[in-house]
């Protein structure tokens, strides 16, 4: 009798084995597929934006991307943007001080000097509105961008151009917030001009009267201007 109660308990334990198991296994995969969705939905309610002002979007999974070093990655809760050099009110802005100041929206393709380029609705703050806040001085010329992976300096723009085509940094394309392939925090939206003017990964403003200051790919022979259409190299 017990080496028949035996038996049948082992036979209970390969049925339960052999129903049970694929169970689980479709379960978990199944149930984790769920979760990670689920998670993701809480966490953002935010949806890519496929037009804007009647004109169809890139995808953001279509827009090419350069990096220099590799994609930087910056913690939003620690992160301070520098506004500095010829100001009267030097300013230290953390992401919600930028989320704070009024969103622009921007049509805006963005051309690479290598043939490529996307149309995006870009979204965030005025650089005029930050620099009204730091009180430029009246010498200052040209705006450099300071990024993570070129900290003494990655690009310029001249302030004339800034201010006469009010000039954005989108926190957001498409509607969605910049992830860290993307620039986050931001990225300069430079009109008309090639993406190596895009500066992203920025952690300081400076305001500065050298005009002979070159940034990264300028210091290569690549055109000061980088206006779109015109001679990529000087």
């Amino acid at each position: 009798m017990r080496q028949i109660k035996i038996k049948i308990s082992l036979i209970s334990v390969i049925l339960t084995t052999i129903l049970v198991i694929p169970f689980i296994s479709g379960c978990t995969s199944s149930s984790t597929i769920t979760s990670s969705t689920s998670t993701t939905t809480s966490l953002t309610t935010e949806v890519e934006a496929t037009e804007f002002q009647g004109v169809e979007l890139t995808p953001i999974s279509r827009q090419n991307n350069n990096a220099l070093k590799g994609i930087q990655h910056i913690d939003r809760a620690t992160y301070k943007l520098i506004v500095d050099g010829l100001v009267d009110n030097p300013l230290t802005l953390t992401y919600n001080d930028l989320l704070a100041y009024p969103q622009d929206d921007r049509l805006m393709d963005l051309s690479c000097v290598e043939g490529w380029g996307f149309t995006a609705k870009w979204t965030g703050p005025t650089l005029n509105s930050i620099f009204a806040d730091a009180k430029v001085k009246p010498e200052a010329l040209i705006v450099i961008f300071h990024t993570t992976d070129v900290p003494e300096g990655y690009s310029s723009l001249d302030l004339s151009y800034i201010r006469d085509n009010d000039i954005i940094i989108a926190l957001k394309d498409n509607d969605i917030t910049l992830t860290a392939d993307r620039g986050f925090p931001f990225q300069l939206v430079a009109m008309s001009k090639y993406g190596y003017k895009w500066a992203k990964w920025v952690t300081r403003i400076e305001l500065s009267a050298d005009t002979s200051f070159r940034g990264y790919w300028e210091s290569y022979g690549y055109s000061n201007n980088a206006d779109v259409g015109g001679q990529p190299f000087e």
